[in-house]
């Protein structure tokens, strides 16, 4: 972990800023509310979170590439720059933030050679923050200096699992409601939690399987290293590793196989 430990200390002061930023423009009487091409809102609140974070990497990471979900790719690093890339989703759960609901937060990735190395989640509103760092162990806590470590549940069947997901609607449109339909009602307890939660949720133990089937890589990019740091396993619907296949399944492991061959798909 040293060799990512001042790098995860940024994503820390990153996330300070955001917080401030995000906080102070909830539930405002004047947030500024627009639509996308795809139709999904944006505030003010969203750009001008990734506009601060941008100008902190700008000057403390001049030759890492960034990438966010309002303002895209950054310009070329500066000369000399390897293949470090920061990843930022602003505000994940933008829906809930605009409607007043405290469950929405800022994601901050670092990928090396397109390996996410280092995962922030922080929800100023939940009080909450996630973190890890490849080969350190998954963190929460309110703060840095607040940590507790965090680890999946030990459970083995689907029967006696608790399992997340996103909107029903996703998933028709993949084609794999029925499946989706069938892993709920031999699951224990289904909840749709949505966006970050559900993935921090697993990553403390709390349940047990989480997927969505169409995801950006900001979307998911910080919650691959808490998830699998934390003991967990983290694939597309295909099974392939990582954050760049557009879906997710996340779980304790010991799961991951069973919920691949229900409702993965062929690569």
């Amino acid at each position: 972990m040293a060799r990512y430990a001042d790098d995860l200390a940024l994503a820390h002061m990153l996330a300070d800023t955001a917080d401030s930023i995000s906080s102070a423009r909830f539930r405002a009487q004047d947030l500024h509310v627009s639509e996308k091409p795809d139709l999904t809102p944006v505030t003010d609140a969203d750009t001008a979170v990734e506009k601060a974070l941008r100008a902190t990497l700008s000057r403390a990471r001049p030759r890492d590439a960034v990438l966010g979900e309002e303002f895209g790719a950054a310009a070329a690093p500066a000369p000399g720059g390897g293949s470090r890339q920061w990843v930022i989703d602003p505000i994940d759960g933008t829906m809930n933030y605009v409607r007043g609901v405290p469950i929405w937060a800022t994601l901050i990735a670092l990928l090396d050679h397109d390996e996410p190395v280092v995962g922030l989640v922080s929800a100023p509103a939940l009080g909450r923050r996630w973190w890890a760092g490849v080969g350190h162990g998954a963190y929460a806590g309110r703060h840095a200096a607040a940590a507790t470590p965090i680890k999946v549940s030990g459970v083995s069947r689907m029967g006696d699992a608790s399992f997340c997901y996103s909107s029903l609607t996703s998933w028709e449109e993949v084609g794999k409601l029925d499946a989706m339909l069938d892993l709920m009602r031999s699951s224990w307890r289904t909840r749709a939690y949505g966006d970050f939660y559900g993935y921090m949720l697993l990553a403390e133990g709390a349940l047990d399987v989480m997927l969505e089937p169409e995801l950006s890589l900001w979307d998911v990019a910080a919650l691959v290293p808490i998830v699998t740091e934390a003991g967990g396993e983290f694939t597309d619907l295909t099974g392939r590793r990582g954050p760049g296949g557009g879906s997710a399944v996340a779980t304790n492991g010991k799961l991951h196989a069973t919920v691949l061959e229900r409702i993965g798909l062929d690569s």
